[in-house]
């Protein structure tokens, strides 16, 4: 005798069926949805390691750029009339601050060290020689600027600084061969003379220690 299937039991397959088509599209929504975001951070993840990439290359070459441009106002001296002889009796400079010549065997430490007091020129010329730029300053310049400036030097190797009264600059840097000068600590030029020579070309001893030398008494 053949079975008959009630309405009811109908009606239940039906829903069920319904209810495994709703769950089966929800499943490929979500997978979709899924999909989509994942695509979307990778997406976002390249374009910001482009973005890194790019912007990291931008600021090599401005430093390239900056490493090859002259320093504007800067004056220069021939590196080739600056002695290099080790002595250790004084040395009388024909510019103030030194920027090169005859200079004592101990070089002044010169990673980052920010002085209170005026150094021996003999030694301090010794560190240009090694690739330092020397910060000095006198009672015209801003606390300010010279605070800034200290933070500058502070965390930057090769560099040193300290005050000088008898300097005509209110602020003064030195490298090998090179000095500028300015009135604030802010202006652009004083960054552009720390890429350019810090450790720069100019350099007749680049890589020579900066530390083990002469510090503040």
């Amino acid at each position: 005798m053949a079975s008959r299937t009630s309405p009811d039991n109908n009606s239940r397959q039906a829903r069920i069926a319904e209810m495994r088509r709703a769950e089966q599209s929800r499943d490929r929504r979500n997978k979709a949805l899924a999909i989509t975001a994942s695509v979307a951070v990778v997406a976002a993840l390249v374009g910001f390691g482009a973005w890194v990439m790019i912007d990291k290359k931008e600021q090599k070459d401005a430093a390239a750029a900056a490493a090859k441009a002259p320093v504007n106002g800067e004056q220069t001296w021939d590196a080739k009339t600056l002695g290099r002889n080790h002595v250790e009796t004084p040395v009388k400079y024909p510019m103030n601050p030194p920027v090169g010549g005859d200079h004592n065997p101990r070089w002044m430490n010169c990673n980052g060290d920010v002085y209170k007091n005026a150094i021996p020129e003999v030694n301090a010329v010794h560190s240009l020689e090694h690739g330092a730029v020397w910060v000095t300053y006198n009672e015209k310049a801003a606390k300010g600027d010279v605070d800034a400036l200290a933070g500058k030097v502070a965390k930057t190797p090769y560099t040193l600084m300290s005050p000088d009264k008898e300097q005509a600059g209110a602020i003064m840097l030195s490298a090998w061969g090179k000095q500028l000068t300015v009135e604030k600590a802010d202006d652009p030029r004083v960054a552009q003379f720390f890429t350019k020579y810090v450790q720069g070309p100019q350099t007749p001893e680049p890589g020579a220690a900066c530390t083990n030398g002469l510090a503040e008494k």
